[in-house]
């Protein structure tokens, strides 16, 4: 059992330690299912420059929908909304607060209304039928100016309603910031809800939580998904051999291939950032686990990185495809390690606590997000600055939180955990990238080890 619990992940083993002192960020203590907060006045990065949140007056969404496609537009509507509070560079007003002047249909005199209560500038949304399909229009005007700012048409069927939404409300987000929003992309994770324990399957959900769905179907264990950087394929861990194995869904066609299924075990696979390759752990001899590289696709020869008399676990590629860093207790007890793509100049990360695991880059390459142990059976997330070795603790509530996951962006970083003590399951949140506004995304059977698609347009 110590080579299935250590090689799948360091953090299913029990250990009681020390943890030391480390800096600790903004708190989480939003119990299951709180939304968060925004707390004190948000300041945005846009280019290089800092500035308060865009207000934005957002009035109802205009629907022109029968009777039949009318959800469409509620969905429209609240998703757009949802996002673009998500995304944290909007102070919003919405129907509530602009009921208070009295639209006159002349745009210079209405945006003059809209300035009055200190907004900068205005969303506009229209949904039309066209036969059987939604068309989606929406505009952004400088309500200074009065000048047109964007101007997006999206059209498609009524089960494509969110996805517009959230790639109209991506576009408005890189319009302001520089950088395109998270709405669009996806999280992989793999759950119990089917069958309690027994049977565990790969599931994808939208950034918000919603449209979960399962990917995979091979009635056994299944888990440690990790995205191919053109997001159409996953990479995962099954026992669908009887032994654990790499295998690799094509999310266009659902084929599932084994990329590496050889040997006794092989486990927690990751995509180069150019998808040609898949760092993995294996059992090298002897019951050691080391690193090793194959081609992505299947029948390519190994490459050994590792070879220590510890285990060497969870390998995490960096953005650029230089570094790699993994999990290894080659110093006695399980820390967060990285060495160059080659397998070279190997140098420990983690400094405090001793159990660390699931080690996960930020999108720049400058932070590193892992578990830390902090009580029997408890985690906690810590983001390190991998130049200046300062880390930081972003969660402290009770309860555990594990595989951390950064969003394409940077901004969030979603995580398994669960709160309280109780048996309560374990479930998929995610949090500002300063611990802060906590929010949950999954609730049916128990939910783990998330990961985060990349932002591809």
């Amino acid at each position: 059992m110590r080579l299935t619990a250590k090689a799948l992940g360091f953090c299913s083993a029990l250990c009681l330690i020390a943890v030391a002192s480390i800096s600790v960020g903004r708190p989480q203590q939003a119990p299951p299912g709180d939304e968060g907060s925004p707390g004190d006045e948000v300041r945005i990065t846009v280019g290089n420059e800092f500035r308060s949140q865009y207000r934005l007056a957002f009035p109802a969404t205009r629907s022109a929908l029968p009777a039949s496609l009318a959800g469409a537009a509620r969905d429209i509507d609240s998703s757009v909304r949802q996002d673009l509070l998500a995304s944290r560079a909007f102070a919003i007003q919405g129907p509530d607060e602009l009921s208070v002047v009295s639209l006159t249909a002349d745009q210079a005199r209405d945006f003059e209304l809209y300035r009055s209560l200190a907004n900068e500038v205005l969303l506009q949304i229209d949904v039309l039928p066209d036969q059987d399909m939604v068309v989606l229009e929406a505009r952004v005007f400088d309500l200074a100016s009065g000048d047109s700012l964007l101007g997006k048409r999206y059209r498609g069927e009524r089960a494509a309603a969110r996805r517009m939404a959230h790639t109209l409300a991506d576009e408005i987000v890189l319009l302001f910031t520089g950088r395109r929003g998270i709405s669009a992309t996806t999280l992989a994770f793999y759950s119990d809800r089917q069958s309690a324990n027994e049977i565990k399957e790969i599931y994808l959900m939208d950034a918000d939580g919603r449209n979960q769905r399962a990917i995979t179907a091979h009635k056994t264990v299944s888990l440690s998904p990790a995205w191919s950087p053109t997001g159409d394929a996953v990479a995962y861990t099954s026992f669908f051999s009887s032994r654990p194995g790499v295998y690799v869904v094509d999310l266009v066609s659902g084929t599932k291939r084994p990329v590496v299924t050889e040997g006794s075990f092989n486990a927690s696979p990751t995509f180069s950032p150019d998808g040609s390759q898949i760092a993995f752990s294996r059992s090298g001899g002897a019951g050691n686990i080391d690193i090793f590289v194959t081609s992505a696709t299947a029948g390519g020869a190994l490459r050994r990185l590792t070879s220590t008399r510890g285990i060497d676990t969870n390998p995490a590629w960096s953005p650029i495809g230089r570094q790699i860093a993994f999990t290894s207790d080659r110093s006695g007890t399980p820390q967060i390690y990285v060495m160059d793509a080659e397998g070279t100049n190997v140098r420990r990360i983690s400094r405090s606590g001793r159990y660390n695991d699931g080690a996960a880059w930020s999108p720049d390459g400058k932070r590193i997000a892992y578990a830390q142990r902090a009580g029997i059976e408890r985690f906690d997330i810590v983001v390190v600055d991998v130049i200046t070795g300062e880390a930081r603790q972003l969660t402290s509530a009770p309860g555990s939180h594990e595989t951390p996951t950064f969003s394409p962006d940077g901004l969030k970083i979603a995580y398994a955990g669960k709160y309280g003590s109780g048996t309560e399951a374990t479930q998929i949140y995610v949090m500002d990238d300063d611990g802060s506004n906590v929010r949950r995304l999954t609730s049916d059977g128990s939910n783990f080890s998330p990961s985060w698609s990349a932002n591809v347009p």
